[in-house]
């Protein structure tokens, strides 16, 4: 049975994906499995504080599916895995899939507010979460969360204590027994390659995150054809240092490497001094990550300090990289830079390693998978001629159908040919190469977050003191992009950014939605229509920053 609230692929458009076999025909558990038959005895994932080979990860991964059926994990079952760049995170998320549940991933940063809204949403009955991380407790928003959605069932807790209300990782790998039967029972739990696997919370134009439902097929397909197209292989060591909860670093990053039968340095931490240290001592030979991540090595001034030999190559998306960042990349770090686009509905993107500067400078590259179709059109929709300007629209078996549970959202996104509105303004030249342009969504890209200008706009109008906001990118030299808010005060209110931020903090809004800079302002720009005039508080907050005000 269909999962109810997703929408599936056209039965032609199916029929031809798998008649290619440009779907494989295998889920996120077959590749794990596959890896660790060729490749047992192969070092496989390291983090702080452990080593996995192959065959352990594997055995971990089945003994923790056991208990989870154990504990009454269904198929189709929703569970949030919420947790950073630890190796439990491949035991929790392939734990999952092996049974055919559906995972949701959550960014370490996400709070009670945008937790709560995907539990809501997803129905999740399950979440894999840390006692701790750095300095954040999870004990109080775990509790928040679950007064507020009783029907999550089982909260399990990694690097735990002994906590009697919640389960904990480690004792339901422990308390396993790979039996002979217990095996045959994840066998026969091995889900459909059709069915979803996994939903990718992204960013909304309109509000709080929507959710993106893929099938193992999509994702497979995606991530295999990615890694190829960066020359992954089965000597490479590749860097987690961007949250793993990320689109960009768990398919390009992670799964990109267990399909060549590679290796995972998992890193939580983004210091410069902390990735070349593991550069060196792991020879690392690749990593996926954002702009802001590259720059951040590129410009570190004990660069030289280190070793880093070994590294050869960098796949860079999630923002945009400029031509200075792209040329220091073989000039300081002796790598490939690979300039690629993505997102969490299934567009990937990705120069190649014999192109030459020119089309690494200027464009994002072609598509990774070339079974997708992408297309550029005009406001009315008519296809557009190369190097012509206009929005992005993609097709095809590594592309999603269709948001959950959101049909309203779902007939604005897509064409009538089921083609995805990406709200990206770009050109195609006659080689299929990419350039972005512009963009047509509200979106606000902060060091390859995707953040929504009218969630925060909705949060900050909720304070009794604010008459007006508007939120609207500030260009950053670092991030790409921050987040300032402009406010207009009711008569008599007397806000300043420490109260606005408290306020925020009260209602449980995460990091994310924290303004960088607020601009106080007596009058709201308007256009004529009567609109908030974005482009004119954008082109004001960029006066002032060039001003240095």
């Amino acid at each position: 049975m269909p999962l109810e609230g997703f929408t599936p692929y056209n039965e032609e458009d199916a029929e031809t994906y798998n008649w290619f076999r440009w779907w494989p025909g295998l889920t996120f558990g077959d590749t794990l499995d596959r890896a660790s038959d060729v490749h047992p005895h192969r070092e496989a994932f390291v983090d702080g504080q452990s080593r996995l080979t192959y065959a352990q990860a594997r055995e971990k991964v089945d003994k923790l599916a056991i208990s989870l059926m154990g504990l009454g994990i269904r198929p189709l079952d929703r569970v949030l895995v919420q947790l950073p760049n630890w190796n439990e995170f491949v035991i929790a998320f392939f734990a999952f899939q092996k049974i055919g549940a559906i995972t949701v991933l959550l960014i370490d940063r996400y709070r009670q507010y945008e937790i709560n809204h995907l539990v809501k949403l997803t129905g999740a009955t399950a979440w894999v979460v840390p006692e701790r991380y750095k300095k954040t407790d999870y004990l109080p928003i775990i509790n928040d969360v679950l007064k507020e959605n009783p029907k999550m069932e089982h909260v399990i807790l990694v690097r735990g204590g002994a906590h009697e209300a919640f389960l904990n990782i480690e004792r339901l790998i422990e308390d396993a027994r790979l039996t002979e039967e217990n095996i045959k029972k994840i066998a026969q739990r091995r889900p459909d390659p059709m069915q979803v696997a996994h939903m990718g919370p992204t960013g909304g134009t309109t509000g709080l995150p929507k959710v993106v439902p893929r099938s193992h097929n999509c994702f497979v397909c995606s991530n295999t054809d990615a890694a190829w197209a960066w020359d992954m292989n089965s000597g490479d060591i590749s860097l987690i240092a961007g949250p793993i909860g990320h689109d960009l670093t768990f398919t390009k990053g992670l799964c990109g490497s267990i399909i060549t039968f590679g290796k995972v340095v998992f890193l939580d931490s983004t210091d410069a001094r902390d990735i070349c240290r593991v550069i060196e001592q792991e020879k690392i030979t690749a990593t996926a990550w954002v702009p802001t991540l590259c720059k951040r090595l590129v410009n570190f001034e004990d660069l030289d300090h280190y070793d880093l030999s070994s590294f050869k190559k960098m796949h860079c998306a999630g923002g945009a990289s400029m031509p200075d960042l792209i040329k220091s990349v073989p000039e300081k770090l002796g790598c490939i830079f690979f300039n690629g686009y993505g997102g969490t509905e299934g567009q990937t993107t990705l120069t190649r390693a014999d192109d030459d500067l020119d089309t690494v400078l200027s464009t994002v590259g072609r598509p990774t998978c070339p079974y997708d179709t992408y297309k550029v059109v005009d406001r009315d929709g008519n296809m557009l001629p190369q190097n012509a300007s206009g929005e992005l629209l993609i097709k095809g078996p590594c592309v999603f159908t269709g948001y959950y549970k959101a049909p309203e959202e779902n007939a604005k996104a897509f064409d009538k040919d089921g083609f995805f509105k990406t709200g990206d303004v770009a050109r195609i030249d006659e080689k299929g190469n990419i350039t972005l342009t512009g963009r047509i969504k509200e979106m606000i890209n902060r060091g390859g977050e995707s953040i929504s200008s009218v969630e925060i706009e909705r949060l900050i109008s909720s304070h009794p003191g604010v008459e007006i906001v508007a939120v609207v990118p500030m260009p950053d030299p670092d991030m790409g992009e921050r987040v300032c808010a402009y406010v207009q005060q009711k008569p008599g209110a007397n806000l300043d950014f420490g109260k606005v931020i408290s306020f925020l903090k009260d209602r449980k809004a995460s990091v994310l939605q924290l303004p960088e800079r607020i601009e106080f302002i007596d009058s709201m720009h308007f256009t004529k229509a009567e609109k908030v005039d974005k482009m004119a508080l954008r082109e004001d907050i960029t006066d002032k920053l060039k001003a240095g005000k």
